[in-house]
């Protein structure tokens, strides 16, 4: 399922200019696809990008299906960021993307046992590799596809660290429902049910879409905390600084993985976009925030889905935000 990128398919990609560096043109690649993990273990990049291009989860989940089209847009952009003194492309090894693509274009979400066969799958893939990055003594960046993703990496942080993982939720919603089948609004269930996960905390929920089973579910488990995103930015009856210390304190007493879904933010083309919702600087603070702690372990960015806008910019538009908070979390890991 993995399919590895090579210099030659990641130079294709970098738009050279004289007397400029790209990190395209410094970023490490796999040289031999049957030596994956020892050339993961013995590369000298602190960071795997690891794209996972699909919507099956989110059409599960009756979402918009368009989350497959954000990594390539993100990996360019990526690879088109200037090297310089703030970032050294040295520092990443771009790995490449597990590959289901051929099964989201002939998705049929009423196909309810298909899709479980083809998440749970995809669960043990990911899971195995962000297991092996991390015991690698390196951290993954996973760029989405659905937030069902997120049970693939704390399982994978879970087995790599051999205890349960906390997690930091940059969400909308808590991706608390019911245990079905497999979607992108239950990986953080089935990760609990499975033992993976321990402490977890959901910054900035919408009140409108936070069902209250979940609400109750979340107050008789102490190892559950969260905020809601209108008592930051419509009641202002706490600050967003203030909340960012609150759930540091709450997740940072082990290794924890940061998630951010893209439908948290305002008019961003996600699966479930969003006339209000945070700002795309308040998403780099909290990447800086949080990615600065020697305990972050992992970083996941997911649901963006620049195929649903109608703006041709859109998809470029994506590309770089998610790049953006790609550098953020390096730069704040690094320094």
């Amino acid at each position: 399922m993995l399919q590895t990128f090579y210099s030659d398919t990641i130079l294709d990609f970098v738009t050279l200019r004289d007397g400029e560096t790209k990190l395209g043109e410094h970023v490490q690649t796999i040289h031999n696809s049957k030596n994956v993990v020892e050339e993961i273990q013995e590369s000298s990049a602190k960071f795997i990008i690891l794209g996972v291009p699909e919507d099956i989860g989110v059409q599960m989940n009756y979402g918009n299906a368009g989350a497959h089209t954000a990594f390539i847009p993100a990996l360019q952009a990526l690879l088109n960021t200037q090297q310089n003194q703030f970032c050294n492309g040295n520092d990443i090894l771009i790995l490449g993307y597990l590959d289901v693509l051929n099964e989201v274009i002939d998705f049929n979400p009423k196909d309810k046992v298909k899709g479980n066969e083809l998440l749970k799958k995809l669960d043990t893939e990911l899971s195995k590799w962000v297991t092996i990055i991390i015991q690698s003594g390196k951290i993954p960046i996973v760029i989405g596809g659905g937030h069902n993703n997120a049970y693939g990496n704390i399982k994978g942080l879970s087995e790599a660290i051999e205890d349960a993982a906390n997690v930091i939720n940059l969400d909308a919603h808590t991706d608390l429902r019911k245990l079905e089948h497999r979607h992108s609004g239950n990986g953080f269930s089935y990760a609990l049910q499975h033992g993976f996960l321990d402490k977890y905390f959901m910054f900035g929920l919408h009140e409108n879409y936070t069902p209250q089973y979940i609400f109750d579910f979340i107050h008789n488990n102490i190892n559950l905390e969260y905020n809601m995103f209108e008592e930051i930015a419509v009641y202002q009856t706490t600050s967003f600084e203030n909340e960012m210390q609150r759930a540091l304190q709450f997740i940072s007493d082990k290794e924890f993985g940061i998630e951010i879904d893209l439908d948290c933010i305002q008019y961003f083309p996600s699966s479930a976009m969003t006339p209000s919702g945070f700002t795309p600087e308040q998403v780099r603070r909290i990447i800086h925030f949080f990615g600065k702690h020697k305990n972050a372990s992992y970083l996941h960015i997911c649901e963006g889905a620049p195929s649903l806008s109608n703006e041709k910019l859109a998809t470029k538009q994506v590309g770089k935000f998610i790049s953006y908070l790609i550098t953020d979390f390096i730069k704040a890991n690094t320094n």
